[in-house]
């Protein structure tokens, strides 16, 4: 058995069982749960981010929810500083840190390490933004492409807020966020920095999704239609009542919620926010598959077996995650 600590993570794309699974190995193995969700982070968004209920948070804390206002930003870096912390304190109490959720870049920031980017600079996001609204995203995914084509080729032209952090670094620095992470790459190998070979935990890494496609997409669909159900317009006009959040806030950008923000400022009907907001937490999905299709070491789980939870033991038992 490795003499690193163990940690578990629950990966997967959205609606496809993640926190059910992982509540039910928070019940029998000496887990603490740590959520690895960009929306899960902000009070206030409880319908729409599909929050665990209070009584389930109750029984089962998770670290990295509701730590942060929607007006405010969360970098992957402050995750992968926070979810360190938790998981060391976590472990440094003999029990096993368990990361759920579906936000894909902050696994990789954790496992791998961040390379030195700028800083956010709000002059330039507003010339972006700007831009976009001038002439598009496509325009400003057709800039990312001529300075930055490997960055371009990852980010799909309707993901305005990586868009906009791409083209930010290179006009903020002169650097590409390609060029940025290749000198980070050749720092570690040169100084033998921690990386993803050495990070301080024995991770075993499982991921869970319906074999078939369409039963996803179904299941998201309902999911969404659950929420108008249970109020989840009014949530977003109470963020609107606000007065100080706006659409280009990392928060209200999240799927759903841009939909539900746009139907209330008028440019939308109700019927076109629903299909929209469903077709964006597909896409959603659909990028969440393609992280974890190049993922190395990871452990598949169907959503719709009946015996996951055993299938996820024995598979921690074979990795000696467990004792």
């Amino acid at each position: 058995m490795s003499a690193l600590p163990p940690a578990i993570f629950l990966m997967g794309p959205t609606a496809a069982g993640k926190t059910d699974l992982a509540l039910e190995l928070a019940r029998c193995l000496p887990c603490e749960l740590i959520s690895v969700d960009s929306a899960l982070i902000y009070r206030g968004m409880d319908i729409g981010t599909a929050k665990p209920e209070k009584s389930v948070l109750a029984e089962f804390p998770h670290r990295l929810i509701d730590i942060r206002d929607p007006l405010e930003a969360y970098s992957a870096a402050e995750f992968r500083a926070d979810a360190l912390a938790a998981m060391a304190e976590i472990s440094g109490r003999g029990k096993i840190p368990l990361l759920v959720g579906g936000t894909m870049l902050y696994y990789k920031a954790l496992l791998e390490g961040l390379a030195d980017m700028p800083s956010a600079d709000e002059k330039v996001r507003r010339e972006i933004e700007a831009q976009a609204a001038a002439q598009g995203w496509a325009a400003v995914h057709a800039e990312l492409a001529r300075v930055d084509p490997q960055s371009a080729a990852r980010i799909h032209p309707n993901d305005p807020q990586r868009l906009t952090r791409a083209l930010e670094v290179w006009r903020v620095s002169g650097l590409s966020m390609s060029e940025h992470r290749l000198r980070q790459l050749q720092q570690n190998a040169a100084l033998d920095a921690p990386g993803a070979g050495q990070f301080p935990y024995t991770v075993a890494q499982l991921a869970i999704a319906p074999l078939d496609r369409q039963v996803l997409h179904e299941r998201i669909e309902r999911r969404f239609q659950l929420m108008l159900e249970q109020g989840f317009v009014e949530e977003v006009e109470a963020l609107r009542q606000r007065g100080d959040l706006h659409a280009a806030l990392p928060s209200i950008r999240a799927v759903g919620y841009r939909q539900a923000w746009d139907y209330l400022e008028g440019r939308l009907t109700h019927d076109e926010m629903a299909e929209r907001g469903i077709i964006a937490t597909r896409q959603l999905a659909k990028r969440q598959f393609t992280w974890l299709r190049g993922w190395s070491d990871v452990h598949w789980l169907d959503s719709l077996a009946g015996d996951n939870l055993s299938r996820a033991l024995k598979y921690l038992e074979s990795v000696a995650i467990l004792a």
